[in-house]
């Protein structure tokens, strides 16, 4: 016969199973509310730390930044197409876009290209 302080679940370890399933729950659907409000995006531009300028990812444009690089929206979807830095890998970067956001940099020209949400109220999370 097996000793009741033996037995292999015990009340205490029920409920901590139940605590960590409802809060992973919680998390779960906050996360997917959060992950909703992210419409509208749009290509921010960044040259030295300054903004240059936010940019509708729906109209297809080519943007001339200063005169050392140059991108392409195109599709929603944004490219470096030319820079005049020595190794020009911002060129050959992937494509950013407003599904996957993401980033471009040109480190030399100190120019930055982000994907940002339109609405973005800067702040991450607020805790109570």
């Amino acid at each position: 016969m097996r000793d009741r302080k033996e037995a292999f679940i015990r009340k205490s370890d029920i409920l901590l199973i139940v605590f960590i399933a409802v809060i992973s729950g919680l998390l779960l659907t906050f996360e997917i509310r959060t992950s909703d409000n992210k419409s509208n995006p749009v290509l921010t531009i960044r040259v030295d730390g300054e903004l240059y300028g936010t940019y509708d990812l729906t109209e297809n444009r080519t943007i001339q930044i200063n005169d050392t690089n140059t991108c392409q929206i195109k599709n929603g979807e944004v490219t470096m197409t030319e820079a005049t830095c020595p190794d020009k890998i911002c060129m050959k970067e992937r494509a950013i876009d407003g599904t996957n956001g993401g980033s471009i940099v040109c480190l030399p020209n100190k120019v930055v290209l982000i994907i940002e949400n339109a609405t973005d109220s800067g702040v991450d999370v607020i805790a109570k």
